[in-house]
Protein backbone atom coordinates (compact mmCIF):
# COMPACT_ATOMS: atom_id res chain seq x y z
CA UNK A 1 0.00 0.00 0.00
CA UNK A 2 1.21 3.45 -1.07
CA UNK A 3 0.27 6.77 1.09
CA UNK A 4 -1.59 9.60 -1.12
CA UNK A 5 0.29 12.65 -1.20
CA UNK A 6 -3.23 15.16 -1.32
CA UNK A 7 -5.14 12.78 1.64
CA UNK A 8 -3.21 10.55 3.50
CA UNK A 9 -5.24 7.73 2.90
CA UNK A 10 -3.72 4.35 1.92
CA UNK A 11 -4.01 3.32 -1.72
CA UNK A 12 -3.87 0.69 -3.68
CA UNK A 13 -0.69 0.49 -6.01
CA UNK A 14 0.13 -2.88 -8.59
CA UNK A 15 3.48 -3.84 -8.99
CA UNK A 16 4.22 -4.86 -13.06
CA UNK A 17 7.09 -6.60 -13.69
CA UNK A 18 8.35 -6.43 -17.18
CA UNK A 19 11.05 -9.06 -19.05
CA UNK A 20 12.70 -9.13 -21.72
CA UNK A 21 16.53 -8.23 -23.67
CA UNK A 22 16.04 -4.79 -22.95
CA UNK A 23 18.41 -2.01 -22.54
CA UNK A 24 21.11 -4.40 -24.80
CA UNK A 25 21.04 -2.09 -28.07
CA UNK A 26 18.51 -3.43 -29.99
CA UNK A 27 16.44 -0.95 -31.29
CA UNK A 28 13.82 -3.15 -32.12
CA UNK A 29 13.44 -4.17 -28.32
CA UNK A 30 13.28 -1.02 -27.32
CA UNK A 31 10.01 0.02 -29.24
CA UNK A 32 8.59 -3.12 -27.90
CA UNK A 33 9.24 -1.64 -24.29
CA UNK A 34 8.45 1.92 -24.85
CA UNK A 35 5.11 0.95 -26.55
CA UNK A 36 4.19 -1.29 -23.59
CA UNK A 37 5.36 0.88 -21.06
CA UNK A 38 3.35 3.97 -22.43
CA UNK A 39 -0.33 1.67 -22.55
CA UNK A 40 0.86 0.29 -19.15
CA UNK A 41 0.91 4.61 -17.81
CA UNK A 42 -1.74 5.16 -19.57
CA UNK A 43 -3.99 1.97 -18.60
CA UNK A 44 -3.00 1.44 -14.90
CA UNK A 45 -0.95 5.09 -14.19
CA UNK A 46 -0.77 4.16 -10.81
CA UNK A 47 1.15 0.79 -10.77
CA UNK A 48 4.44 0.41 -9.58
CA UNK A 49 6.87 -0.57 -13.21
CA UNK A 50 10.04 -2.44 -13.19
CA UNK A 51 12.25 -4.53 -15.42
CA UNK A 52 14.00 -7.80 -15.43
CA UNK A 53 16.60 -7.36 -18.30
CA UNK A 54 19.92 -7.77 -19.92
CA UNK A 55 20.82 -3.75 -19.55
CA UNK A 56 19.67 -2.63 -16.22
CA UNK A 57 21.94 0.31 -15.92
CA UNK A 58 20.57 1.39 -19.63
CA UNK A 59 17.17 0.75 -18.35
CA UNK A 60 16.89 2.56 -15.63
CA UNK A 61 18.44 5.67 -17.30
CA UNK A 62 16.44 5.53 -19.91
CA UNK A 63 13.13 4.96 -18.26
CA UNK A 64 13.30 5.77 -14.61
CA UNK A 65 12.10 2.43 -13.57
CA UNK A 66 13.95 0.15 -11.07
CA UNK A 67 15.48 -2.69 -13.29
CA UNK A 68 17.42 -5.99 -12.52
CA UNK A 69 19.78 -8.51 -14.67
CA UNK A 70 17.70 -11.59 -15.68
CA UNK A 71 20.78 -14.15 -14.79
CA UNK A 72 21.74 -11.95 -11.04
CA UNK A 73 25.45 -13.25 -10.27
CA UNK A 74 27.35 -13.52 -13.59
CA UNK A 75 29.91 -15.82 -13.19
CA UNK A 76 33.49 -14.31 -15.23
CA UNK A 77 34.06 -16.17 -18.45
CA UNK A 78 36.90 -18.96 -18.32
CA UNK A 79 38.56 -20.57 -21.30
CA UNK A 80 40.18 -23.66 -19.96
CA UNK A 81 37.77 -26.19 -20.27
CA UNK A 82 38.59 -28.08 -17.41
CA UNK A 83 38.44 -25.41 -15.15
CA UNK A 84 35.28 -24.17 -16.46
CA UNK A 85 34.02 -27.93 -15.61
CA UNK A 86 35.40 -27.86 -12.37
CA UNK A 87 33.66 -24.38 -11.03
CA UNK A 88 30.15 -25.97 -12.64
CA UNK A 89 30.89 -28.63 -9.90
CA UNK A 90 32.04 -26.62 -6.88
CA UNK A 91 29.75 -23.59 -7.61
CA UNK A 92 27.18 -24.31 -10.10
CA UNK A 93 24.34 -25.97 -7.72
CA UNK A 94 24.66 -23.36 -4.64
CA UNK A 95 25.03 -20.31 -6.95
CA UNK A 96 22.04 -21.59 -9.00
CA UNK A 97 19.97 -21.88 -5.74
CA UNK A 98 20.74 -18.34 -4.88
CA UNK A 99 19.65 -16.83 -8.09
CA UNK A 100 16.44 -18.90 -7.48
CA UNK A 101 16.62 -17.50 -4.06
CA UNK A 102 16.94 -13.78 -5.92
CA UNK A 103 14.34 -14.41 -8.37
CA UNK A 104 11.48 -15.31 -6.05
CA UNK A 105 12.64 -12.79 -3.76
CA UNK A 106 12.39 -10.23 -6.54
CA UNK A 107 8.41 -11.29 -7.83
CA UNK A 108 7.26 -11.37 -3.88
CA UNK A 109 4.43 -8.85 -3.85
CA UNK A 110 4.39 -8.57 -7.92
CA UNK A 111 0.91 -8.69 -9.26
CA UNK A 112 1.91 -9.54 -12.67
CA UNK A 113 5.25 -10.35 -15.09
CA UNK A 114 4.73 -9.78 -18.39
CA UNK A 115 7.23 -11.24 -21.25
CA UNK A 116 7.10 -9.66 -24.93
CA UNK A 117 8.93 -9.35 -27.91
CA UNK A 118 12.76 -9.89 -28.30
CA UNK A 119 12.50 -13.14 -29.63
CA UNK A 120 12.81 -14.73 -26.43
CA UNK A 121 10.81 -17.75 -27.88
CA UNK A 122 13.20 -18.89 -30.99
CA UNK A 123 16.40 -20.35 -31.16
CA UNK A 124 17.92 -17.58 -32.66
CA UNK A 125 21.33 -17.10 -30.96
CA UNK A 126 19.70 -18.69 -27.60
CA UNK A 127 20.78 -21.93 -26.04
CA UNK A 128 18.58 -23.84 -24.27
CA UNK A 129 20.44 -22.79 -20.98
CA UNK A 130 20.53 -19.52 -21.79
CA UNK A 131 17.71 -17.54 -22.00
CA UNK A 132 15.46 -20.57 -22.44
CA UNK A 133 16.30 -21.95 -18.89
CA UNK A 134 15.79 -17.87 -16.82
CA UNK A 135 12.31 -17.87 -18.89
CA UNK A 136 11.66 -21.15 -17.06
CA UNK A 137 13.33 -20.04 -13.86
CA UNK A 138 11.24 -16.54 -13.49
CA UNK A 139 8.20 -18.11 -14.33
CA UNK A 140 8.19 -20.81 -11.78
CA UNK A 141 9.49 -18.27 -9.11
CA UNK A 142 6.42 -15.59 -10.41
CA UNK A 143 4.01 -19.01 -9.88
CA UNK A 144 5.45 -19.23 -6.44
CA UNK A 145 4.82 -16.07 -5.17
CA UNK A 146 1.19 -15.63 -6.63
CA UNK A 147 2.27 -13.85 -9.50
CA UNK A 148 -0.02 -13.51 -12.88
CA UNK A 149 2.33 -14.82 -15.68
CA UNK A 150 1.81 -13.07 -19.11
CA UNK A 151 2.90 -14.00 -22.13
CA UNK A 152 1.61 -10.72 -24.97
CA UNK A 153 1.91 -10.82 -28.25
CA UNK A 154 5.10 -12.76 -28.36
CA UNK A 155 6.38 -14.48 -31.69
CA UNK A 156 7.31 -18.75 -30.97
CA UNK A 157 9.78 -20.40 -32.68
CA UNK A 158 11.24 -22.20 -34.72
CA UNK A 159 12.91 -24.04 -31.89
CA UNK A 160 15.22 -26.52 -33.06
CA UNK A 161 16.86 -27.80 -30.42
CA UNK A 162 14.62 -30.62 -28.42
CA UNK A 163 15.81 -28.72 -24.91
CA UNK A 164 14.61 -25.82 -26.11
CA UNK A 165 11.19 -27.01 -27.22
CA UNK A 166 10.39 -28.49 -23.90
CA UNK A 167 11.50 -25.39 -21.79
CA UNK A 168 9.00 -23.01 -23.95
CA UNK A 169 6.59 -25.56 -23.76
CA UNK A 170 6.59 -26.16 -20.21
CA UNK A 171 6.75 -22.09 -19.25
CA UNK A 172 3.60 -21.28 -21.73
CA UNK A 173 1.95 -24.02 -20.11
CA UNK A 174 2.36 -21.96 -17.08
CA UNK A 175 1.29 -18.91 -18.08
CA UNK A 176 -2.17 -17.20 -17.33
CA UNK A 177 -2.14 -15.39 -20.21
CA UNK A 178 -1.13 -16.12 -23.86
CA UNK A 179 -1.00 -14.59 -27.42
CA UNK A 180 1.12 -14.82 -30.52
CA UNK A 181 2.17 -11.77 -32.70
CA UNK A 182 0.64 -14.39 -35.65
CA UNK A 183 -0.88 -16.87 -37.30
CA UNK A 184 3.11 -18.74 -37.58
CA UNK A 185 3.47 -18.67 -34.24
CA UNK A 186 0.61 -20.00 -33.13
CA UNK A 187 0.47 -23.32 -36.00
CA UNK A 188 4.49 -23.38 -34.57
CA UNK A 189 3.23 -24.51 -31.11
CA UNK A 190 0.56 -26.78 -32.53
CA UNK A 191 2.95 -28.41 -34.89
CA UNK A 192 5.27 -29.11 -32.08
CA UNK A 193 2.71 -30.64 -29.84
CA UNK A 194 1.39 -27.45 -27.85
CA UNK A 195 -2.42 -26.99 -27.48
CA UNK A 196 -3.20 -23.00 -28.83
CA UNK A 197 -5.81 -23.44 -30.43
CA UNK A 198 -7.72 -21.34 -27.53
CA UNK A 199 -4.87 -18.94 -27.60
CA UNK A 200 -5.18 -15.29 -29.24
CA UNK A 201 -3.12 -14.02 -31.76
CA UNK A 202 -2.62 -10.14 -32.00
CA UNK A 203 -0.16 -7.64 -33.79
CA UNK A 204 3.22 -6.89 -32.12
CA UNK A 205 2.98 -4.68 -30.05
CA UNK A 206 4.96 -1.86 -31.98
CA UNK A 207 1.97 -1.42 -33.89
CA UNK A 208 0.88 0.43 -30.78
CA UNK A 209 3.66 2.94 -30.63
CA UNK A 210 2.33 6.41 -29.65
CA UNK A 211 1.19 7.98 -32.84
CA UNK A 212 1.76 11.35 -31.72
CA UNK A 213 5.20 10.05 -31.22
CA UNK A 214 5.58 9.25 -35.05
CA UNK A 215 7.50 11.79 -36.96
CA UNK A 216 6.65 13.02 -40.39
CA UNK A 217 7.88 12.96 -43.66
CA UNK A 218 10.19 15.87 -44.31
CA UNK A 219 9.10 17.57 -47.44
CA UNK A 220 12.33 17.22 -49.95
CA UNK A 221 12.66 16.59 -53.62
CA UNK A 222 14.78 13.82 -53.07
CA UNK A 223 13.65 9.81 -53.64
CA UNK A 224 15.11 8.43 -50.67
CA UNK A 225 15.43 4.29 -50.28
CA UNK A 226 16.17 3.10 -46.74
CA UNK A 227 18.45 0.44 -46.69
CA UNK A 228 18.62 -1.36 -43.38
CA UNK A 229 21.61 -3.43 -42.67
CA UNK A 230 22.60 -6.52 -40.08
CA UNK A 231 25.45 -8.32 -39.06
CA UNK A 232 24.21 -11.78 -39.70
CA UNK A 233 26.01 -15.29 -39.65
CA UNK A 234 23.31 -18.11 -40.01
CA UNK A 235 20.23 -19.04 -39.27
CA UNK A 236 21.35 -20.05 -35.44
CA UNK A 237 22.95 -16.69 -35.19
CA UNK A 238 25.81 -18.15 -34.32
CA UNK A 239 28.93 -16.43 -35.72
CA UNK A 240 31.52 -19.15 -36.86
CA UNK A 241 31.38 -18.77 -40.40
CA UNK A 242 31.48 -15.43 -42.57
CA UNK A 243 30.44 -16.96 -45.64
CA UNK A 244 26.71 -15.93 -45.83
CA UNK A 245 27.53 -12.45 -44.60
CA UNK A 246 30.01 -11.56 -46.84
CA UNK A 247 27.10 -12.82 -49.61
CA UNK A 248 24.88 -11.04 -48.17
CA UNK A 249 26.91 -7.77 -47.88
CA UNK A 250 28.28 -8.41 -51.19
CA UNK A 251 24.58 -8.48 -53.19
CA UNK A 252 23.61 -5.37 -50.84
CA UNK A 253 26.32 -3.65 -52.02
CA UNK A 254 25.30 -4.75 -55.69
CA UNK A 255 21.55 -3.53 -54.85
CA UNK A 256 23.10 0.42 -53.57
CA UNK A 257 25.19 0.61 -56.32
CA UNK A 258 22.41 0.44 -58.62
CA UNK A 259 20.21 2.99 -56.79
CA UNK A 260 22.67 5.30 -56.85
CA UNK A 261 23.15 4.84 -60.88
CA UNK A 262 19.31 5.56 -61.05
CA UNK A 263 19.66 8.49 -59.09
CA UNK A 264 18.23 7.51 -55.76
CA UNK A 265 18.99 8.70 -52.39
CA UNK A 266 20.40 5.65 -49.98
CA UNK A 267 19.99 6.00 -46.43
CA UNK A 268 21.65 3.64 -44.39
CA UNK A 269 19.30 1.96 -41.20
CA UNK A 270 20.00 -0.26 -38.40
CA UNK A 271 18.73 -1.56 -35.42
CA UNK A 272 21.35 -2.61 -33.36
CA UNK A 273 23.82 -0.39 -32.20
CA UNK A 274 26.15 -2.69 -31.36
CA UNK A 275 26.39 -5.42 -33.33
CA UNK A 276 25.45 -3.98 -36.66
CA UNK A 277 28.37 -1.61 -37.62
CA UNK A 278 30.55 -4.09 -38.90
CA UNK A 279 27.58 -4.16 -41.59
CA UNK A 280 28.09 -0.26 -42.36
CA UNK A 281 31.40 -0.04 -42.23
CA UNK A 282 31.84 -3.33 -44.92
CA UNK A 283 28.97 -1.81 -47.05
CA UNK A 284 30.59 1.02 -47.38
CA UNK A 285 33.87 -0.31 -48.07
CA UNK A 286 32.32 -2.36 -50.77
CA UNK A 287 30.56 0.90 -52.58
CA UNK A 288 33.85 2.82 -52.66
CA UNK A 289 35.42 -0.85 -54.44
CA UNK A 290 32.66 -0.78 -57.16
CA UNK A 291 32.18 3.16 -57.74
CA UNK A 292 36.13 4.13 -56.98
CA UNK A 293 33.89 7.41 -55.59
CA UNK A 294 31.57 7.59 -52.48
CA UNK A 295 29.45 9.89 -52.48
CA UNK A 296 28.44 11.00 -48.84
CA UNK A 297 26.06 13.59 -50.56
CA UNK A 298 24.11 10.71 -52.00
CA UNK A 299 24.30 8.13 -49.65
CA UNK A 300 23.13 8.91 -45.98
CA UNK A 301 25.29 7.41 -42.99
CA UNK A 302 24.40 8.70 -39.68
CA UNK A 303 23.78 5.57 -37.15
CA UNK A 304 20.59 5.84 -35.21
CA UNK A 305 21.25 5.85 -31.53
CA UNK A 306 17.81 5.69 -30.12
CA UNK A 307 14.51 4.47 -31.03
CA UNK A 308 13.46 8.30 -32.09
CA UNK A 309 16.53 7.82 -34.34
CA UNK A 310 15.63 5.31 -36.39
CA UNK A 311 12.23 6.63 -36.68
CA UNK A 312 12.77 10.09 -37.73
CA UNK A 313 15.28 7.98 -40.46
CA UNK A 314 12.68 5.67 -41.48
CA UNK A 315 10.17 8.74 -41.39
CA UNK A 316 12.53 10.54 -44.34
CA UNK A 317 12.45 7.88 -46.55
CA UNK A 318 10.10 6.52 -49.63
CA UNK A 319 11.46 3.45 -49.27
CA UNK A 320 12.65 0.91 -46.95
CA UNK A 321 14.55 -2.41 -48.21
CA UNK A 322 15.56 -4.12 -44.37
CA UNK A 323 16.77 -7.25 -43.47
CA UNK A 324 16.02 -6.91 -39.42
CA UNK A 325 12.65 -7.62 -38.32
CA UNK A 326 12.31 -4.44 -36.28
CA UNK A 327 13.72 -2.49 -39.36
CA UNK A 328 10.61 -3.96 -41.42
CA UNK A 329 7.90 -3.39 -39.03
CA UNK A 330 8.92 -0.01 -38.05
CA UNK A 331 9.01 0.24 -42.12
CA UNK A 332 5.11 -0.81 -42.24
CA UNK A 333 4.44 1.00 -39.46
CA UNK A 334 5.20 4.45 -41.37
CA UNK A 335 3.35 3.64 -44.49
CA UNK A 336 6.49 2.59 -46.14
CA UNK A 337 6.68 0.20 -48.94
CA UNK A 338 8.81 -2.43 -47.81
CA UNK A 339 11.02 -4.99 -49.23
CA UNK A 340 12.05 -7.63 -47.20
CA UNK A 341 15.27 -9.65 -46.96
CA UNK A 342 14.31 -12.13 -44.40
CA UNK A 343 16.68 -13.80 -41.83
CA UNK A 344 14.05 -15.65 -39.95
CA UNK A 345 10.44 -17.16 -40.46
CA UNK A 346 8.92 -14.20 -38.32
CA UNK A 347 9.98 -11.35 -41.32
CA UNK A 348 8.17 -13.90 -44.16
CA UNK A 349 5.45 -13.55 -41.96
CA UNK A 350 5.36 -10.46 -40.82
CA UNK A 351 5.32 -9.67 -44.98
CA UNK A 352 2.48 -12.26 -45.61
CA UNK A 353 -0.11 -10.27 -42.86
CA UNK A 354 0.84 -7.21 -44.28
CA UNK A 355 -0.35 -8.51 -47.52
CA UNK A 356 3.01 -8.02 -48.88
CA UNK A 357 4.94 -11.55 -49.53
CA UNK A 358 5.27 -10.85 -52.94
CA UNK A 359 8.06 -8.59 -52.25
CA UNK A 360 10.37 -10.64 -49.93
CA UNK A 361 13.50 -12.63 -50.57
CA UNK A 362 15.52 -15.34 -48.29
CA UNK A 363 18.79 -13.18 -46.70
CA UNK A 364 20.97 -16.18 -47.79
CA UNK A 365 20.32 -16.55 -51.62
CA UNK A 366 19.75 -12.99 -52.32
CA UNK A 367 18.91 -12.76 -56.32
CA UNK A 368 19.98 -9.75 -57.22
CA UNK A 369 18.14 -9.37 -61.16
CA UNK A 370 14.90 -9.80 -58.84
CA UNK A 371 15.56 -7.62 -56.18
CA UNK A 372 15.81 -4.77 -58.92
CA UNK A 373 12.41 -5.94 -60.32
CA UNK A 374 10.76 -6.48 -56.93
CA UNK A 375 12.05 -2.84 -55.97
CA UNK A 376 10.72 -1.84 -59.51
CA UNK A 377 7.07 -3.17 -58.87
CA UNK A 378 7.12 -2.13 -55.14
CA UNK A 379 7.64 1.63 -56.62
CA UNK A 380 5.14 1.23 -59.48
CA UNK A 381 2.22 0.06 -56.71
CA UNK A 382 3.79 2.31 -53.63
CA UNK A 383 0.67 4.60 -53.79
CA UNK A 384 -1.94 1.41 -53.23
CA UNK A 385 0.24 0.02 -50.87
CA UNK A 386 0.22 3.28 -48.94
CA UNK A 387 -2.87 3.44 -48.53
CA UNK A 388 -3.69 -0.10 -47.41
CA UNK A 389 -0.49 -0.59 -44.94
CA UNK A 390 -2.11 3.41 -43.30
CA UNK A 391 -5.33 1.03 -42.98
CA UNK A 392 -3.79 -1.39 -41.75
CA UNK A 393 -1.84 0.04 -38.69
CA UNK A 394 -4.85 1.85 -37.64
CA UNK A 395 -6.65 -1.65 -37.43
CA UNK A 396 -3.84 -3.61 -35.79
CA UNK A 397 -3.52 -0.52 -32.99
CA UNK A 398 -6.89 -0.79 -32.94
CA UNK A 399 -6.74 -4.45 -32.26
CA UNK A 400 -4.11 -4.10 -29.36
CA UNK A 401 -5.85 -1.80 -27.84
CA UNK A 402 -8.64 -4.26 -26.92
CA UNK A 403 -5.91 -6.40 -25.74
CA UNK A 404 -4.46 -3.82 -23.58
CA UNK A 405 -8.06 -3.36 -22.05
CA UNK A 406 -8.47 -6.79 -21.21
CA UNK A 407 -5.01 -7.52 -19.42
CA UNK A 408 -5.06 -4.04 -17.47
CA UNK A 409 -8.39 -2.22 -17.70
CA UNK A 410 -10.91 -5.22 -16.97
CA UNK A 411 -8.60 -6.09 -14.27
CA UNK A 412 -7.79 -2.47 -12.55
CA UNK A 413 -8.10 -3.26 -8.94
CA UNK A 414 -5.28 -5.04 -7.22
CA UNK A 415 -7.43 -8.06 -6.03
CA UNK A 416 -8.58 -9.88 -8.87
CA UNK A 417 -9.84 -12.99 -9.82
CA UNK A 418 -7.72 -15.46 -12.49
CA UNK A 419 -7.25 -13.42 -15.69
CA UNK A 420 -9.24 -16.04 -18.45
CA UNK A 421 -7.81 -16.24 -21.69
CA UNK A 422 -10.40 -14.63 -23.86
CA UNK A 423 -12.25 -17.18 -26.37
CA UNK A 424 -11.49 -17.30 -29.80
CA UNK A 425 -13.46 -17.59 -33.39
CA UNK A 426 -13.80 -20.68 -35.36
CA UNK A 427 -10.16 -18.98 -37.30
CA UNK A 428 -8.44 -19.04 -34.57
CA UNK A 429 -8.60 -15.03 -33.95
CA UNK A 430 -9.54 -13.21 -30.72
CA UNK A 431 -13.02 -13.04 -30.37
CA UNK A 432 -12.16 -9.88 -27.93
CA UNK A 433 -9.02 -8.84 -29.98
CA UNK A 434 -10.24 -8.50 -33.77
CA UNK A 435 -12.33 -10.40 -35.98
CA UNK A 436 -10.52 -11.41 -38.58
CA UNK A 437 -6.83 -11.97 -38.93
CA UNK A 438 -4.76 -9.27 -39.92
Amino acid sequence: MAESENTGTKVAVRRIVLFGAFGSGNLGNECTLQSLLYHIRQSVPRAEVSCICTGPEETEETYKIPASLIKEVPLPPIENRTLRSLRKIVLGVPVELYRWSKAIARLKGADMLIMTGTGMLSDFGISPFGLHYEILKWTVAAKLCRCRVIFLSVGVGPLRHPVSRRLVKSVLSRADYRSYRDQFSKRYLESIGFDSKNDEVYPDLVYSFPQAMLPNKPTTAQRVVGVGLMTYSNRRGAASDDTLYRRYISKLADFVVWLLHKKYTVRLLIGDVVYDDQARHDLKALIRERTGDYNFAEILDEPAASVGDVLSQIAATDFVVASRFHNVLLGLLSDKPVLALSYHEKVEALMVEANLGEFCQDIESIDLPKLIEQFSLLEEQSSQIKQRLEQDAKARRAALDRQYDHIFRTSAEPSYGTLQTASTNGDGSAALGRERPL
